[in-house]
């Protein structure tokens, strides 16, 4: 099945998904597992995000409060003062004809109703939500509300316990029900298909063996006919498989990216946008019908 080829985001503007496009990383957090607190003032954090966009992130997903296995969750307000000056300061500057990130798009990454509605009025476009709209149900009104692009991610349990013990039957057919399931209540509450991408939460409440089962099988989730996201870049199961420590997972993440972009995959959500780049230039120029690379 050919992968879908766009996507609808917030006032009902479209991202072209022809070639797979960069979601650049931007945390504004002290404890992220690979940046906390390298960002964590708004004036770093947009520094990074302008560079990142200048390096090809097409999206640049802010977020201010960690997800990372064990990490607690944080207020409202806590949040709100983390990301929201980055959020306006990237959504203003993509406004800027002079600008670098001209052509970028502003992603918040949250699970919760108030942040959502507080960024997408400030400048987002896109809500990254690692819940399903699970910790908070009102998250789905907003999303009826404004119809900004949904990322909407699997995840079993809770980003403080998920690692404890995990546990699936048949982790695809779990994952893809669930995926089904959400759908519909997001179509219930106003957020139309074409708004929703898929995300299978590598790492997110699932062991080396179930994160390996679901990249093996990612064309699966192209059936249900929305865009697929994946998040690999420096993760864990990396460290799980070879042995690898966080400075070390470069290499093994724009192999995973590489493969998975001849796949299907269409976002990549990255930290090392400006080497992420490189990669799919690659794959795209080796990709039968790909064309020239430049």
């Amino acid at each position: 099945m050919r992968p879908v080829s766009s996507w609808k985001i917030k006032d009902s503007r479209w991202i072209g998904l022809a070639d797979p496009v960069i979601m650049g990383v931007v945390n504004c957090t002290p404890d992220s597992f690979y940046d906390g607190g390298r960002h964590v003032e708004p004036d770093s954090a947009l520094r990074h995000g302008l560079l990142l966009a200048s390096q090809g992130a097409l999206i640049l997903d802010v977020g201010g409060e960690s997800t990372r296995p064990g990490s607690r969750p944080v207020g409202v307000q806590q949040e709100l003062e983390r990301v929201l000056p980055v959020v306006r300061g990237l959504s203003a500057a993509s406004l800027e004809a002079e600008s670098s990130v001209a052509s970028s798009i502003v992603s918040i990454d949250t699970t919760k109703s108030a942040v959502a509605a507080r960024c997408l009025q400030d400048g987002a476009s896109i809500v990254n939500d690692v819940s399903g709209c699970r910790f908070d149900p009102e998250l789905m009104d907003v999303l009826g509300q404004f119809k900004p692009g949904y990322v909407l991610m699997h995840a079993q349990g809770s980003p403080e316990s998920m690692q404890q013990d995990p546990r699936y039957d048949d982790i695809v057919d779990e994952v893809r029900l669930f995926f089904e399931q959400r759908m519909e209540a997001l179509g219930r509450s106003g957020l139309p298909e074409e708004h929703v991408v898929l995300d299978p939460g590598i790492g997110f409440g699932k062991r080396l063996e179930h994160n390996l089962e679901l990249l093996r099988n990612i064309e699966v989730f192209q059936e249900l006919g929305r865009p697929i996201l994946v998040g690999v870049s420096n993760k864990s199961l990396w460290k799980d498989l070879l042995g690898l420590e966080l400075e070390e997972r470069g290499t093994v993440t724009q192999v995973a990216a590489a493969l998975l972009a001849a796949r299907g995959v269409r976002i990549h959500r990255m930290h090392d946008v400006r080497a992420t780049a490189r990669t799919l230039r690659v794959e795209k120029a080796l990709r039968v019908g790909g064309g020239p690379a430049c």
